[in-house]
């Protein structure tokens, strides 16, 4: 079962259909004993770094998830990737989870947010397996990842490469929105649950 950590901010429905789309049951919970009983955790996330990462401590559920980490793979997707890193720039500075080495920082050229369709390269995880170099997904951000170069398992350029897939142990994250990527994106959630 794949639990998607509720913690009061994120797209969870389109992510539980996501994985539904395939057969995957799921749980949407901020329970700890429901989250207790799912074999790999997702932590969606729109919004702020600052109130998001307020909501998961207030909850009890960074504590949690930095123990589950530890045995269960989880994967953080956009603002939930952000959350793994060990701290962000937006809205002043604020300590994230810790679990991936590096910093969250703003874009200073070009639209922002960026917004849309770009491609992802340098492909080194499970994660990306039967996904062709240059695939792309689709990305929705005004903040990017500003990671360990031990951790970084994808790339993205807009005007300038930045880090858009991490991965440190059994924490795992993408920038980008698996869930709005279509075939590719289902398929990176698929790889997911067979990590």
């Amino acid at each position: 079962m794949i639990g998607i950590v509720d913690y009061g901010a994120g797209n969870l429905r389109s992510v539980q259909k996501a994985f539904e789309s395939f057969g995957c049951e799921t749980a949407v919970s901020a329970d700890r004993r429901a989250l207790d009983r799912c074999s790999r955790l997702v932590l969606p996330g729109v919004g702020s770094f600052g109130a998001g990462i307020a909501a998961l401590r207030e909850s009890g559920l960074a504590a949690y998830l930095s123990e589950r980490v530890a045995d269960t793979p989880l994967l953080g997707i956009c603002l939930g990737m952000q959350f793994l890193l060990s701290e962000s720039e937006e809205d002043g500075v604020h300590a994230g989870l810790g679990l991936v080495a590096g910093r969250v920082v703003p874009f200073t050229e070009g639209k922002i947010p960026h917004m849309g369709w770009n491609a992802v390269t340098d492909l080194r995880s499970p994660l990306f397996s039967g996904i062709a170099e240059g695939t792309h997904f689709y990305f929705v951000h005004g903040f990017y990842a500003d990671a360990a170069e031990d951790a970084a398992i994808a790339k993205t350029e807009y005007h300038r490469p930045f880090v858009s897939a991490v991965c440190a142990g059994n924490a795992y994250g993408v920038q980008f929105h698996p869930e709005k990527s279509g075939e590719a994106g289902l398929k990176l959630l698929r790889n997911f649950t067979r990590i």
